[in-house]
């Protein structure tokens, strides 16, 4: 999807840095105006956190519009959700973060929840960063109760896994 962004706007940084806020936080568009869900979201907002000046939000929306591709996936976009992340710790559960040696390779999530599975740990929440998104893409577990230390070598030993951490 990020590619196909990139090939639209990239004779424009500027508009690209638009793009990926409104990507980054699922924000859609439809007639050159900024929604999250049904509520609108004005440009000056959107300019002040991707560092633009308003009339380039401007622009970059006038561009969507009129290319039926972009107008696709922005159109469309929506927020992935709420994040338990930030509140697992006063909520007693546990986060486990995955950071993959290539965010491509098949099995790890599936091979982490079977960790934890065999562990007794049930899963709240999965969070897979897009690699074409994320600088740094990351698996997110947000789990029950907190996760046993001696839980992290077996993730260790899942293929693919560069980095465990546990909060």
């Amino acid at each position: 999807m990020w590619n196909k962004i990139k090939i639209q706007l990239g004779h424009y940084p500027e508009r690209l840095k638009v793009a990926r806020v409104l990507i980054e936080n699922g924000l859609s568009t439809e007639n050159e105006k900024i929604f999250l869900n049904q509520i609108e979201i004005p440009p000056v907002r959107v300019a002040r956190v991707a560092g633009v000046d308003r009339r380039t939000v401007n622009e970059t929306l006038k561009s969507i519009k009129e290319n039926s591709e972009l107008r696709m996936i922005f159109g469309e976009i929506r927020p992935a959700g709420h994040s338990l992340k930030e509140i697992a710790k006063h909520l007693n559960l546990g986060v486990l973060e995955i950071t993959p040696i290539n965010a491509k390779s098949p099995g790890i999530l599936s091979n982490a929840a079977t960790t934890l599975n065999n562990a007794g740990l049930s899963i709240r929440q999965a969070i897979v960063d897009d690699p074409e998104l994320s600088p740094e893409p990351k698996l997110t577990l947000i789990v029950e109760k907190k996760i046993p230390g001696e839980l992290i070598p077996n993730l260790l030993k899942i293929p693919g896994v560069a980095k465990v951490s546990v909060y």
